[in-house]
């Protein structure tokens, strides 16, 4: 599996890619393995601002369900509009066109003490 040096990680299985205060965040190709063929991805939180942790949605693979875990605070600005069709992105291109959402980060700052890629490889084992 991979895990790009550029992105950090949450225990939770999130991650985020910064570009100012604006980030992209999705799920790790462990993740996407885990869950198998994803089939939804639901985000009614565009527009909201919530707090590191908080439930930002949910993506529905063949046979579960699973929350998405906001790993900063900030504000939901976008939802990857493609997934609406093509939700197997996800699957195919975890980091790349299968990203979820865009936010406003609160602090950036906060993106540092996140999980870096040998910090999650080693618990994802």
């Amino acid at each position: 599996m991979s895990y790009p040096d550029t992105l950090r990680y949450t225990k939770d299985h999130e991650w985020i890619r910064l570009e100012g205060n604006i980030a992209t965040v999705g799920i790790t190709d462990f993740a996407q393995r885990e869950l198998g063929d994803i089939v939804f991805v639901e985000v009614e939180t565009v527009g909201k601002k919530l707090n590191a942790n908080d439930v930002f949605g949910t993506v529905e693979a063949v046979k579960t369900v699973s929350d998405l875990y906001l790993p900063v605070s900030g504000t939901i600005t976008e939802l990857n509009p493609a997934l609406a069709n093509a939700p197997e992105l996800v699957n195919t291109d975890p980091y790349g066109e299968g990203w979820m959402i865009k936010m406003t980060v609160d602090n950036p700052a906060d993106v540092d003490s996140l999980l870096d890629a040998a910090a999650y490889e080693a618990i994802t084992g």
